[in-house]
């Protein structure tokens, strides 16, 4: 064993603070005149470099080919190993010089470097045969591996980790006559990446369905299933959707990553008004605050982001979803399983019986979970759930709708927010233009207040999609105050409860978008898309 690590391991039990191993490691470096890194900068890192050197061999000797000061670099934590210098001089094709950095630091490098790599499914369809055996693995392999895997598992790997490389949130595979149609949805579009053979088209469907624990020989009736798959030590949870369809079975893959970092609140977009109303909301004792908008709207975001303002140390929070889409330090999580009945309704009467402060309920479908829900504001905890509604004030017409007694909507809201994403304009490539008559009409009545201001539009460059980048949101916020209780307890129209929301300066979907196109955030024809005619209005 070398010296370097032969250090680590024996002080890896004594030594806690980092730093002083980072001192020891660097100690060891200078003894073999080897420069020193404090950290493996992303520019280093080159792809290509790794193209022919497996995954494994690197973890295992923790070694990494990089770019350092203009020169070909190999990046170890142990520099007396003259084999491992010597296989990497072969596979390079030149002798690189040897910096040294932390294990774990190596590790890591590897781990961004390997996902960075761009090969991947079309390049590994194009090496395939036109017959492909079965891939009958029992759970999901790492990514990044690629040896020892059978061709449809590699093409099924390649297309994962271009979609998480894409940051997109579904897979779509479809199939055709002649071909299998992928698509990705990327900040909420779907995007064309390829085609797969026709004759690849069971193989991939037996391989996902292997993934989440589905029947492979059922091929007439939809099926649900989750699977897990890794990236280096990162994982990543997969909600597969199959459905049979005329030229054979159409499956979408829903990506949950875990490690994605919870955005604060400041992050979303609100504007200052609607972000320190809603974060006092957050210091109420107990009450309802409902999140509204359609699937992909970024409500269960916009729910965790409120979590991340809580003092979780002081507090209990307990929340019951499905899935669970991000997993957060110190509070309790559980994931609904109807099969073995744990549905929201039965898993929340558990929930309140383990004094909880606080609970975040994912989703309110039904009348049994909305009538607990509201009984557990009542009895002292704040509740966060998220309604499918186009509108804030469309959550009280909703629960109506599922038998809940009008005064106990009042008394139980604290407040509901409607939300959608919009996609942002690229900074780098944007440009301003003026909104005519003609786009007035194109966009509808709601543009007129546009109508001769300067706004942008999408124009589209290297560091972009197509003129956009990311997504932001656009929100509609109503307080439940006096008035509105007492209109929600009268039973009046829903026309008669905006007029009132609008007296108390409420900000609509429409007006807080038209400010984001103002400000160049976005452009009108993506609010148009998003919102539609009439939401815009």
């Amino acid at each position: 064993m070398s010296t370097l690590l032969l250090a680590e391991e024996t002080l890896d039990p004594l030594v806690s603070d980092r730093d002083a191993k980072t001192a020891i490691v660097q100690a060891v470096a200078e003894q073999f005149h080897c420069d020193f890194l404090i950290e493996i900068e992303p520019d280093m890192l080159d792809g290509e470099l790794v193209s022919d050197l497996p995954v494994e061999y690197a973890r295992q000797r923790a070694v990494l080919p990089i770019r350092y000061k203009d020169r070909l670099a190999v990046v170890t934590c142990d520099p007396a190993h003259v084999i491992g210098h010597d296989d990497m001089t072969l596979l390079l094709g030149e002798e690189p010089i040897l910096v040294v950095a932390p294990r774990a630091d190596v590790l890591a490098g590897i781990e961004t470097c390997y996902f960075q790599q761009r090969d991947n499914a079309s390049a590994t369809i194009e090496g395939m045969e036109t017959s492909i055996e079965d891939s009958s693995g029992t759970s999901a392999s790492d990514l990044l591996r690629t040896s020892d895997q059978a061709p449809v598992t590699r093409w099924v790997n390649s297309i994962l980790l271009e979609a998480l490389q894409e940051g997109a949130s579904d897979i779509h595979i479809e199939p055709f006559d002649r071909r299998v149609q992928v698509r990705y949805r990327v900040d909420g579009v779907l995007v064309s990446h390829g085609e797969a053979p026709k004759s690849m088209e069971a193989n991939i469907a037996s391989r996902l369905k292997i993934m989440g624990g589905l029947d492979i020989a059922e091929k007439r009736l939809p099926q649900d299933g989750m699977a897990r798959v890794a990236i280096g030590e990162r994982e990543v949870d997969i909600r597969i959707s199959t459905v049979p369809v005329a030229e054979g079975e159409r499956i979408v893959l829903r990506l949950l990553r875990h490690d994605t970092a919870m955005l604060s609140l400041q992050q979303l977009g609100m504007r200052r008004s609607t972000l320190e109303t809603f974060q006092s909301l957050l210091d109420e004792p107990h009450g309802v605050l409902w999140v509204t908008g359609p699937t992909g709207s970024g409500k269960t975001t916009t729910l965790y982001s409120a979590l991340g303002q809580v003092d979780t140390q002081r507090k209990n929070v307990m929340t019951i979803e499905d899935p669970i889409e991000y997993q957060v330090q110190n509070i309790g999580q559980i994931a609904v399983k109807p099969k073995i009945g744990l549905t929201f309704a039965s898993g929340l009467r558990h929930i309140l019986r383990q004094d909880p402060d606080i609970i975040l309920v994912g989703e309110t479908r039904d009348t049994e979970t909305a009538e607990i829900v509201v009984q557990a504001s009542l009895t002292g905890h704040l509740v966060f759930s998220t309604l499918h509604t186009n509108h804030a004030l469309g959550a009280v017409t909703r629960l109506s709708d599922m038998g809940v007694e009008p005064f106990l909507v009042a008394e139980s809201s604290q407040a509901a927010m409607a939300q959608r994403l919009v996609r942002k304009l690229c900074t780098s490539c944007r440009r301003e233009t003026t909104v005519s008559d003609g786009d007035v009409r194109a966009l509808g009545e709601w543009a007129k207040e546009l109508q001769g201001k300067t706004t942008y539009e999408a124009v589209g460059c290297d560091a972009c999609r197509e003129g956009y980048a990311g997504r932001i949101g656009i929100f509609e916020l109503v307080v439940f105050d006096g008035e509105i209780r007492e209109a929600i307890r009268s039973g009046v129209s829903m026309h008669r409860l905006q007029e009132i929301a609008a007296a108390s300066d409420s900000l609509t979907l429409r007006e807080d978008a038209v400010a984001k196109i103002l400000s160049g955030d976005t452009d009108p024809h993506e609010v148009r898309t998003v919102l539609g005619a009439l939401d815009a209005v």
